[in-house]
């Protein structure tokens, strides 16, 4: 009989071997946490590696990514289509088996890690979905979404920040399905952590109400045992279980050293460690009987059967929750979605408005969110300020997990992982809410947002000048810019109630990533449009003033400065000068449109043209060319009214002619 030791040495050899076959990577925490790893995916992992997307499957989240050898020998041995030739081309071109774990990439990888902690709030995240969904669907004797959600972390995850925010809001909230392995090591790829990583973790986690079971003897499989059938029996808290281990655990040289972290063992090494494991076998072998001790198709496909036929007996008594939990898991609206929201936009249209277009947003979602059952949304305390929260929001907390809108608290790097974690568990589209110069503590997740593809809209207010008196640390700049050039991020910065309700819509409808929605604070005017240019809202960009003439300057205008630039258009136009203005809401979805459409707007002929947005100019040189000019703000902003910093920096009408006309005496 194969015994979990031989087990968990599988694992360690495939490590040691694929890092140094690809002279590249991470051995020492594989090593280190194998013999936990063993017992959690061998004793308590509820998994399908046949289908790993089986909605109601454990989550297991490698929060420490560099340790990626671990997740994918666990994956290979356990049965899922990752084959031994996949783990030797580790770290290779277009292998299934990167650097770190890629979502959509390996199958059975829930998130994408690497950056450290993010995988830790993506586990919160996956679990507060668990807890919403059960709370929401389940009933007396259909326990349809009854699972747990793992994550392992190393000593940086617990070093940073995020850490802190995910696991005080996780502590708060009670997710008792939150089980944390702690690899409590000692070593990072500085050496010793005593210098400056002393904290007192126990304590710590206890302070976020969280339980603790310290001092965990990491190699001792009947204690790790028993530490996870503790923390599934607690019923209102999270769990952090404290693993202490060894680094490059069986290197009889290199372990416990920062020399284990992240470089090969080498060639003499490992076969030392071989010999100290008891490991016979040669490089990427793994023994017919092992494979079959790992193997979990069989017991896999029974559980999954059994929870169809537990959800098929849920159907028959319960067929409306079971359709809203399929719509849900789908991401799909009510029936007369595309309907309704036609209706709503012409309604927009139909009635002038002057609003900000943060309360355009408010009133997008109170329209919308009755149409989209998957929809949850919070915000990092500016609920007031973003105005994320409609008429049908139910706050999400302890004694209500089945709410849909989160108090997030002041915790923006959280939210955003958070988020991301709602969406990859499945059956929500969340959207979360501060102001757009705080992008800059999120970043990081709404990058891996970006980069996992995954529907989360990020609703960022206050997004220029106009927020006024709060000054330059709040008014941002760069920010547009940077997620304009982050790949699959879609961004729309709309100029009235009319362009956010597209706004909204499209993020709704769009399943293949993240969107930013870009919202003032102050009022702006609403704009007239004929029923084409309505149509064409929803293009990205399009004429907006001046379209029946060729132009001899095209104006092209986000936001709030669009306004201005019609208002300059039309005091030119009365002394015969042909001008057009292009509102360009968003960059990203106008370029999705045909050569010819944007040809139509855009006509290449005209050299003359003038970027206006209170924001970094360099991004918009690419429409208009060295021969145009671009109305940016290229330092921070000013404390003073709205009206007085637009001002300050030359977002007046008198300004932009002032351009126009140096435009038009500059020789082409």
């Amino acid at each position: 009989m194969i015994s979990k030791d031989e087990m968990a040495n599988a694992i360690r050899a495939l490590s040691m071997d694929a890092v140094e076959q690809a002279q590249s990577g991470h051995p020492g925490m594989p090593m280190g946490m194998a013999d936990i790893a063993t017992v959690l995916w061998r004793d308590f992992l509820k998994h399908d590696p046949k289908d790993p997307l089986w909605p109601n499957r454990d989550r297991f989240v490698l929060s420490n990514g560099h340790g990626s050898m671990l997740q994918y020998a666990l994956l290979h041995l356990t049965g899922y289509d990752l084959s031994i030739d996949d783990l030797k081309a580790f770290r290779q071109l277009h292998s299934k088996t990167p650097g770190h774990p890629e979502h959509g990439l390996t199958p059975g990888v829930e998130t994408t890690t690497g950056p450290l902690g993010q995988g830790l709030a993506n586990a919160v995240g996956m679990a507060l979905a668990e807890k919403n969904l059960a709370h929401t669907y389940n009933r007396e004797g259909f326990p349809i979404i009854d699972h747990y959600t793992y994550a392992f972390v190393g000593d940086g995850c617990l070093m940073e920040g995020i850490s802190h925010e995910a696991a005080s809001l996780a502590g708060t909230l009670e997710l008792n399905k939150l089980i944390v392995f702690w690899d409590d090591n000692g070593i990072s790829i500085d050496g010793p952590l005593k210098d400056w990583f002393n904290d007192d973790t126990a304590k710590r986690f206890e302070a976020y109400h969280w339980q603790v079971i310290a001092k965990v003897d990491g190699h001792d499989q009947n204690a790790i045992h028993q530490s996870i059938a503790q923390a599934q029996a607690e019923k209102n808290k999270p769990t952090l279980i404290c693993c202490q281990t060894t680094i490059g655990f069986g290197a009889p040289r290199l372990a416990n050293t920062a020399k284990a972290h992240g470089s090969p063992l080498g060639a003499e090494e490992i076969a030392l460690a071989r010999e100290k494991l008891s490991w016979p076998y040669p490089a990427f072998v793994i023994p017919k009987e092992i494979y079959s001790a790992w193997d979990a198709r069989t017991k896999g496909a029974e559980l999954n059967a059994a929870w169809a036929d537990r959800f098929a007996e849920y159907e028959k008594n319960f067929p409306h929750e079971a359709e809203e939990y399929y719509f849900r898991l789908q991401r799909k609206p009510s029936s007369d979605w595309a309907e309704k929201s036609e209706a709503y936009i012409k309604d927009c249209q139909a009635n002038p408005a002057n609003l900000a277009t943060r309360k355009a947003s408010q009133n997008a979602l109170n329209a919308y969110a009755p149409l989209w059952p998957s929809l949850i949304g919070g915000s990092a305390d500016l609920s007031e300020s973003n105005l994320t929260e409609w008429k049908g929001s139910e706050r999400l907390n302890a004694k209500n997990p089945s709410g849909n809108y989160i108090h997030f608290g002041v915790r923006e790097f959280a939210m955003s992982a958070i988020a991301n974690g709602l969406a990859l568990h499945g059956g929500f589209i969340p959207y979360v809410g501060t102001f757009l110069t705080f992008l800059d503590y999120a970043r990081n997740a709404v990058r891996l947002s970006a980069l996992m593809h995954q529907q989360v809209i990020y609703v960022y207010t206050h997004d220029s000048l106009g927020l006024g008196e709060d000054g330059p640390t709040h008014q941002p700049v760069e920010h547009a810019s940077i997620l304009r050039i982050t790949p699959h991020m879609s961004v729309w910065r709309p100029a009235d109630n009319v362009e956010t309700a597209v706004a909204w819509k499209m993020a709704l409808q769009r399943q293949e990533g993240p969107t930013s929605l870009l919202l003032s604070r102050q009022a702006l005017p609403h704009l007239d449009r004929s029923p084409e240019m309505l149509g064409d809202v929803e293009k990205g960009g399009y004429i907006v003033f001046g379209g029946t003439t060729f132009p001899s300057v095209i104006l092209i205008a986000t936001g709030s400065e669009l306004s201005l630039a019609i208002a300059a258009a039309r005091q030119l136009q009365k002394q015969g000068l042909s001008l057009r203005v292009v509102s360009m809401p968003s960059v990203d979805q106008f370029e999705k449109q045909s050569a010819a459409y944007r040809e139509q707007v855009l006509p290449r002929k005209v050299l003359r043209r003038l970027a206006i947005e209170a924001g970094s100019s360099a991004f918009w040189y690419r429409y208009v060319g060295l021969k145009g000019r671009v109305l940016g703000l290229d330092e921070f902003g000013v404390s003073a009214p709205a009206v007085d910093a637009f001002k300050a920096y030359g977002f007046t009408v008198e300004n932009i002619i002032a351009q126009i006309n140096l435009l038009l005496s500059e020789e082409l």
